[in-house]
């Protein structure tokens, strides 16, 4: 689910999580739901400028063509069958299973393809579409199907994990799209209308309130979610949440549930977080945020009084962590920040927020309570690491053979009597269909021996539409066919 790699929260209310890409979800766990054009050429407006609010058939009528259905399908990973470790060498099955095991894994393994279902919005005429990173993330194949039937296969541009946000392309011109408003005008108990395929029923429409924003979650997770009262289910995930006035204001992605189904509480990521993550990944295919290094909870009335404040409003600061910017920066446990960069802090998700908005290097003001009293530090920010991700480029050999390998070290090559070799580090994609798995030893491609990931690069790029790699696997030598497509 969404995990928070930027400073935990210690919160006061417990949501559990699960995924819900498809029809497979956990049980008592809250689940989730799952072009060059630029913003700024978006159709976009707030409320202050819009007309008149529209009804929810309108909205419907007018954009729904634009909220998308996502099929996603990934090969099951394949577990060999091998000689127990524990087995005694003078057991008669010994020499049974180490004769015998190899002919076990072949005919060639056909794995089992597990599917799943999703939603998304369109948000460029030429073919970008948002959604959750959930739905599409280790997808080997993605498909969109709009109201009007037509279906495409799409590329997925860049996964975030850590907003669960994913930005996806189809290869399709002058299509209906969404408008986009501002989710920081959001208020509780406004009206709101979500569409999306829950268990695979396209463009359901649901709707009702906004429960409360900026709600943090037990996540690790630094999203200020909406959360609502509106009808969410498995197979919503990465669906629209629109305002009266037609305007997406968040991304439906998750729900708390003690029976894997909608009980009246709802979270979607706000827009404005969703947009920020889509710049990001449509110029570098990858999210960069910043990162202080610490811990942070809200603050209650009992720990407001503790710390001499006039009111329960700031960032604790709980843990710093060794060596982090903010250990650098002189920040300590038990600081609360109540200012950074001129922007109030009510809540610790307001720091984790707009510390992640800004750049890596970046030097930040930070007006706190000390010891009961005011202190302005100034910290340099970090760079979080990880947890997006852009898919490999069309063509390349990891795109077409999906395999991480390295060349044999000294030991391997003096144990296995190899001059040459690949090891399997992790497989996906055309080989894992195929039923290549990690600790396979590749020694050649259609025939030509391979000694680096370079030379196996360069050979699947000029094959065809299918190769044959000759493997050992439990010391037995076959040849694997790879569909690439």
């Amino acid at each position: 689910m969404l995990s928070r790699t930027l400073p935990r929260a210690i919160l006061g209310v417990t949501v559990i999580a699960a995924v819900v890409s498809g029809y497979p979800y956990l049980q008592r766990k809250a689940v989730a739901v799952n072009g060059t054009q630029t913003l700024s050429t978006r159709q976009e407006a707030s409320p202050t400028t819009a007309a008149t609010p529209l009804d929810f058939p309108t909205i419907v009528e007018r954009y729904g063509p634009a909220v998308v259905n996502i099929s996603v399908t990934s090969a099951e990973r394949r577990h060999s069958l091998r000689v127990p470790d524990d087995i005694n060498p003078d057991d008669p099955f010994f020499q049974f299973f180490r004769r015998f095991a190899p002919e076990f894994q072949w005919p060639p393994y056909n794995p089992r393809i597990i599917r799943g279902l999703g939603s998304g919005f369109i948000v460029s005429a030429d073919g970008l579409i948002l959604t959750n990173a959930h739905v599409v993330d280790g997808a080997s194949q993605v498909k969109v199907r709009l109201t009007d039937r037509r279906e495409f296969k799409a590329k997925v541009l860049g996964v975030d994990a850590s907003s669960d946000v994913a930005l996806i392309r189809i290869d399709a011109r002058d299509l209906p799209t969404v408008s986009l408003g501002d989710s920081s005008r959001v208020r509780a108990g406004e009206p709101v209308l979500a569409i999306g395929s829950p268990y695979g029923f396209e463009n359901t429409a649901t709707a009702g309130i906004v429960s409360a924003v900026a709600r943090t979650l037990p996540e690790d997770t630094y999203v200020p979610f909406i959360q609502t009262d509106v009808a969410v289910n498995p197979g919503n995930s990465g669906g629209p949440l629109f305002n009266r006035y037609g305007q997406v204001i968040g991304i439906n992605a998750q729900i708390y549930s003690q029976t894997g189904g909608y009980q009246g509480l709802s979270f979607a990521i706000p827009i404005n977080v969703a947009t920020k993550v889509e710049i990001q990944l449509l110029a570098h295919g990858k999210v960069t945020r910043g990162r202080l290094g610490i811990g942070i909870q809200d603050v209650d009335q009992g720990l407001a009084k503790s710390f001499g404040l006039s009111r329960p409003a700031g960032a604790l600061i709980d843990s710093v962590e060794p060596g982090s910017p903010a250990a650098i920066g002189g920040l300590r446990p038990g600081d609360v920040v109540t200012q950074a960069d001129n922007q109030n802090i009510d809540r610790s998700a307001d720091l984790a927020t707009h510390i992640a908005d800004l750049s890596p290097g970046t030097m930040t003001t930070l007006r706190l309570i000390r010891n009961r009293e005011p202190v302005t530090v100034t910290v340099k920010v970090g760079a979080l690491e990880g947890k997006s991700s852009a898919q490999a480029k069309s063509g390349s050999a990891a795109d077409r053979l999906g395999l991480a390998v390295r060349p044999l070290n000294d030991d391997e090559r003096r144990s296995s009597g190899l001059a040459n070799g690949l090891v399997v580090e992790d497989v996906e994609g055309a080989a894992a269909r195929a039923g290549i798995e990690p600790g396979d030893i590749i020694l050649s491609l259609n025939g030509m021996p391979v000694a680096s990931g370079e030379q196996l690069r360069a050979l699947a790029a000029k094959a065809g539409d299918q190769v044959a790699l000759l493997i050992i696997r439990d010391n037995a030598r076959i040849f694997v066919p790879v569909e690439l497509g």
